[in-house]
């Protein structure tokens, strides 16, 4: 693999200038060219010959005899980045000192670390913040363990949570392998909310034994975000925690997805004309993030829900039937016993959500669904359906992909649902947050720039986490489940 060869020799060293436009395979390589007319030229046209895009080429050092050379290029993917870096050791005159790829420079090191508030530089201060000082704060806290709140992180931390059996699209990789993921997740908690996460990655499947030491280190943290744990586990795990701990705890994968979702489906039904309570809707992949889906648009008010799984079309409620047995939902789903094929779910249904596997859905099955349909292709890295194909069979479509319209992505969700859950010190993240949550983000679109392609905001919107921040402590102090009164969202 590519990255392997990181170590052989001192090669470029990763800087912030170095993260340019994207490039999931972009690599540096460090040669070592004998001095002599053809040797650069020979680097280039085989570069040219394999398709790969050069981006820079750099002199390091040179003498009379040799010269090193730094060359950044675009390889098609990992294969043909380690085809590329073999035949350039093979040509005449040239020696591959060192190679890496941008995104494991990236990552090099880690992508996190901590940083104090202040520095500790006279022994005043070190007797202010460590002993004896910091002993009446301690003897504080224990007399009124709510100054915790006040007097330590815990206000303002999160613990991000996973056991590696559900990274990404890629499965289950164990703790370790999550770890870049958490860290990833941290930085997001931090930049888009201000908020100090903590990656914890634990190397244990058991469900009782990750309640147990998830419930062992929970006063360190004002929440929990449980991330990448495979279904039906996540379920169970975080449905214990939130009974067993008075901090708010979601599960990302879950929440995070239902509520952009829900935000997304509000705003193309106004680009549409309809109402959630007149539609059928098909949900298409009833793990963990779908069946929250269908949890959450029950809850909105959706009346007609199919959902479909890889046995075909296995839950059907009409009429608003599934409502007050919306928390039940994955007991009320018979993977064993499919009504139909996906198809035959499709037929006159006025929305797909699809959370399940890519290039599934053929154009013309769209088209046994109700004119001016919608469709959410959401499975990662390829949609159900790609937008090129489903173009001229839909109304409004999306995916979860930042280079297709109307992108679907949790970053819009879980910053502002923690962000406003912390604020007003929640024992909880309850339904009414999650809805109030979806609301303001479908609201941050004004109704006048709604269009097919416009049904969400952006992540780098500056609005999104403050409008959803606020929507949910206002649902906190409304529900009962806040520890902390803003006033000012009282007087608004």
């Amino acid at each position: 693999m590519i990255w392997n060869l990181f170590g052989r020799g001192k090669g470029p060293k990763p800087s912030q200038k170095d993260f340019g436009p994207y490039s999931n395979y972009r690599l540096a390589v460090r040669l070592e060219l004998t001095q002599k007319p053809g040797v650069f030229a020979a680097v280039v046209n085989l570069l040219a010959e394999e398709g790969a895009s050069i981006g820079a080429a750099d002199i390091v050092s040179a003498t009379k005899s040799k010269v090193v050379r730094d060359i950044t290029f675009d390889a098609k993917n990992e294969e043909h980045g380690q085809k590329i870096l073999e035949q350039l050791d093979r040509v005449e005159g040239v020696k591959v000192i060192s190679a890496s790829d941008r995104i494991f420079m990236m990552h090099l090191g880690g992508k996190i670390q901590v940083s104090s508030k202040f520095q500790i530089k006279t022994r005043n201060t070190l007797s202010m913040a460590y002993t004896p000082g910091v002993g009446r704060v301690c003897q504080a806290i224990a007399g009124d363990p709510a100054l915790a709140y006040r007097f330590t992180s815990k206000s303002n931390s999160v613990a991000v949570i996973t056991d590696g059996s559900a990274v990404l699209g890629l499965g289950n990789l164990g703790p370790q392998a999550a770890l870049p993921v958490m860290e990833g997740k941290v930085m997001l908690f931090q930049q888009f909310a201000g908020i100090d996460a903590w990656p914890i990655c634990l190397d244990t499947r058991d469900p009782e034994e990750i309640i147990r030491i998830v419930s062992a280190i929970a006063p360190s943290f004002g929440g929990i975000n449980l991330e990448d744990i495979s279904a039906p586990r996540c379920f169970e795990i975080e449905r214990q925690l939130q009974n067993k701990l008075d901090i708010p705890v979601m599960h990302d994968d879950q929440h995070g997805t239902a509520v952009v979702v829900l935000a997304a489906l509000h705003n193309a039904l106004k680009v549409v004309g309809r109402r959630l309570e007149d539609i059928t809707v098909v949900v298409n992949g009833l793990g963990a993030a779908g069946t929250a889906c269908c949890q959450l648009l029950l809850a909105a008010g959706l009346q007609n829900l199919r959902g479909c799984d890889k046995q075909g079309y296995v839950l059907k409620g009409e009429g608003g039937a599934l409502f007050n047995q919306r928390d039940v939902l994955p007991s009320l789903i018979h993977y064993d016993k499919p009504m139909g094929t996906l198809r035959d779910a499709l037929q006159g249904a006025d929305v797909f959500i699809g959370l399940s596997a890519g290039n599934i859905i053929q154009p013309g099955d769209l088209d046994l669904m109700a004119p001016d349909r919608i469709v959410f292709a959401l499975a990662n890295p390829e949609p159900e359906i790609s937008p090129e194909a489903a173009h001229d069979h839909c109304r409004v479509y999306a995916s979860g992909r930042s280079d297709y319209p109307n992108q679907s992505n949790n970053l819009l969700a879980f910053p502002g649902i923690f962000r406003g859950a912390l604020d007003v010190q929640a024992s909880t993240i309850n339904e009414p947050m999650q809805l109030a949550a979806a609301g303001a983000l479908a609201d941050v679109i004004p109704p006048s720039t709604l269009s097919e392609e416009y049904i969400i905001p952006s992540v780098f919107n500056k609005q999104v986490v403050p409008a959803v921040a606020k929507a949910v402590a206002l649902a906190a102090q409304n529900t009962g489940v806040a520890r902390k009164t803003l006033q000012h969202l009282i007087t608004e």
